[in-house]
């Protein structure tokens, strides 16, 4: 694999942490800025939000730029919101530093897929993908952990300053590794498609890149609408000491890192098939840790199952809707990035409805594995679709006469 594409996992990574090891943070956040609990939770709530929004209207603002310098811009504008948050004086301040590291987060997986992806033969481009998104896994297992160690130790800014510092390298490391042009669309493409935003606007003209987005928002919102109340699940079902869930997080994050790291390969043989198989798998997972939340030695082994498999989907769907954009893959591409935030803010909000209509803290998994089931339906009904259009001849074709061909009878 091209050195380039450490420099995009390293950038990942960075914007995985900044994403998720405020979690950790936020009753240093709440006493430090003295806010409310509910308060400080909207630090998450608001960069799912600019995520989604990042994702497609930047990606759309830029898609005209060549594609190193927009991620070397995005690298820019994360140092800067890290930058706000570790020297912000007050809560409004951190809330708008978080939102400009949100705003590259879809940006720069969208375009860092289409440019990992160009970096390497057609056969690897999903291998490509997973290892950008591997440091966005590692950002779970090793980053957030030791984020929050650090700033619950020195105070939650120096996590931040720490975030900085890792964006700086990023940023550094793509400047000089990433050749000049990566993913830049062929010239004859780009006139096929008609060129600049009306060409990226007509992908969403496929219904194949729309069935892509729906798959992502519920397969993806399965798992994480599952995830979001596991430490729940883990204490109040299985047993465990609230001590332990950090470290059965980890077990998640290597299981998610895996995942990644295996759908990538599935998937650069076949993309469909790694989708049904891996969503059809994680049904089953999800439903048996429903049912067996209580045992603890078969809750850990779902845990990390679920990890697996969860994060096994990302490449094959980040390809198959690339694919399915044609030859303007970029929009496309930034607005599954938003698909997997929708996703996640949905599974979420079902999961919370659950506990709160009484189903206990195992009905988050329930609903995870319903919402998983949905994707695979869509999945299967896609495919269903797409092979029926590839039958189908063309009118011209059928009323074509059978051409002659040299030896024929």
């Amino acid at each position: 694999m091209p050195i380039a594409l450490l420099a995009l996992a390293l950038g990942g990574f960075g914007i995985g942490l900044t994403e998720f090891v405020i979690a950790g943070l936020l009753p240093e956040v709440s006493r430090d800025l003295g806010v409310t609990e509910a308060a400080a939770g909207m630090l998450i709530s608001g960069y799912a939000l600019s995520v989604a929004v990042g994702a497609i209207g930047l990606t759309a603002a830029v898609h005209r730029f060549d594609r190193k310098r927009v991620l070397v811009g995005l690298m820019v504008l994360f140092i800067a919101g890290n930058l706000v948050s570790a020297l912000a004086p007050g809560y409004e301040a951190l809330m708008i530093g978080r939102v400009l590291s949100a705003l590259t987060h879809g940006a720069f997986f969208g375009i860092g897929a289409v440019v990992a992806a160009s970096l390497v033969a057609a056969e690897k481009r999903a291998g490509a993908i997973a290892l950008m998104f591997g440091g966005l896994t590692i950002a779970n297992v090793l980053g957030v952990p030791f984020g929050t160690l650090l700033g619950q130790q020195l105070g939650w800014r120096a996590t931040f300053w720490a975030i900085t510092v890792i964006g700086v390298l990023a940023l550094i490391g793509i400047a000089l590794l990433l050749p000049a042009r990566a993913g830049a669309a062929d010239p004859a493409d780009a006139a096929d498609a008609g060129g600049g935003l009306r060409g990226e606007l007509r992908a969403f003209a496929r219904p194949q890149v729309w069935f892509s987005l729906a798959v992502t928002v519920l397969g993806f919102g399965g798992m994480f609408g599952a995830f979001t109340y596991i430490a729940f699940t883990l204490t109040g079902v299985s047993g465990f000491a609230s001590s332990w869930v950090p470290w059965l997080l980890v077990l998640f994050g290597l299981g998610m890192f895996a995942g990644n790291w295996a759908g990538g390969r599935a998937a650069d043989r076949s993309v469909p098939r790694t989708l049904v198989v891996v969503l059809g798998a994680l049904v089953l997972v999800l439903a048996a840790f429903a049912a067996l939340a209580a045992q603890p030695v078969a809750a850990v082994v779902l845990l990390i199952a679920m990890g697996v498999l969860g994060f096994a989907t990302v490449p094959a769907l980040q390809l198959r809707i690339m694919g399915d954009a044609g030859d303007a893959p970029t929009l496309a591409s930034g607005a599954n990035i938003a698909a997997f935030n929708i996703g996640n803010a949905l599974g979420a909000w079902l999961g919370g409805l659950a506990i709160s209509a009484g189903g206990g803290y195992t009905s988050p998994l329930q609903v995870g594995a319903v919402l998983t089931a949905g994707a695979l339906v869509t999945l299967l009904v896609a495919e269903a679709v797409r092979r029926r259009g590839t039958a189908r001849p063309r009118p011209a074709e059928a009323e074509a006469p059978a051409p002659v061909t040299a030896g024929a009878a």
